[in-house]
């Protein structure tokens, strides 16, 4: 038939297509699960997700969580199938591939640079959430060794990054993905730290980077839970 453009989807097939098919453990205060999230909505899979607040509590394990990821930790991810992926990168390479051009996962040889920032990202984070963790014990328990460390080491990693901040028309990946949720934490968790002052040019692709859709869309939000 001539001008056809392939027959139109029905309502069952339309449906179908925004029905939620995995199943994430979830908070809005995970930098984790904002890094899934934000790869989610960037491959326009987000509609796809069923969120379930989820409480990851270091001193108390969740039992709902723990059926699904025996750690006790977010994010967690249940298939359609019923297998279930642990930790966001994996569950982020898996939506890269069910997703949508472009990939967040590049060919190599860019695929080394990216898993490295990604690598970055996540480092930094598992240190910001122990630093969190140490900050908030009682002041006659707290370790100052610990927390000069953490601060030297979140002090190395800013001015490597600042070093590395890329430009303007620089495309995302899963690295700049992952060392721009981990500003947010920041942001979030620690803003004594001032990082802007000492990381001007990161301050300035950070601004951009947090303009994205899928970024204004998973922004961290404070709730009743205790997750990060």
């Amino acid at each position: 038939m001539e001008g056809g453009g392939g027959a139109e989807p029905t309502h069952g097939e339309r449906q179908r297509a925004t029905v939620p098919d995995m199943r994430l453990h979830w908070s809005p205060r995970s930098p984790f699960v904002r890094k899934v999230m934000v790869v989610a909505h960037e491959h326009g899979l987000a509609e796809r997700i069923d969120r379930v607040r989820s409480v990851a509590a270091t001193t108390t394990p969740n039992l709902a969580i723990m059926a699904d990821n025996p750690l006790s930790k977010i994010p967690a991810m249940v298939l359609g199938d019923g297998s279930v992926l642990h930790d966001s990168r994996v569950i982020c390479e898996y939506l890269d591939t069910i997703g949508g051009a472009p990939a967040l996962f590049p060919p190599a040889p860019a695929r080394w640079s990216a898993l490295r920032r990604q690598a970055l990202g996540d480092g930094m984070l598992d240190l910001a959430v122990a630093w969190r963790g140490e900050r908030n014990r009682d002041a006659a328990l707290q370790s100052r060794p610990h927390l000069d460390a953490y601060r030297v080491k979140a002090h190395a990693t800013l001015d490597r990054l600042e070093r590395e901040a890329p430009p303007e028309d620089t495309p995302i990946d899963i690295g700049w993905i992952t060392i721009g949720c981990a500003l947010g934490y920041l942001d979030f968790r620690f803003a004594d730290l001032d990082w802007r002052a000492r990381c001007p040019a990161l301050a300035a692709w950070f601004a951009r980077f947090a303009q994205r859709p899928s970024m204004m869309a998973t922004r961290i939000a404070d709730d009743s839970g205790e997750s990060a």
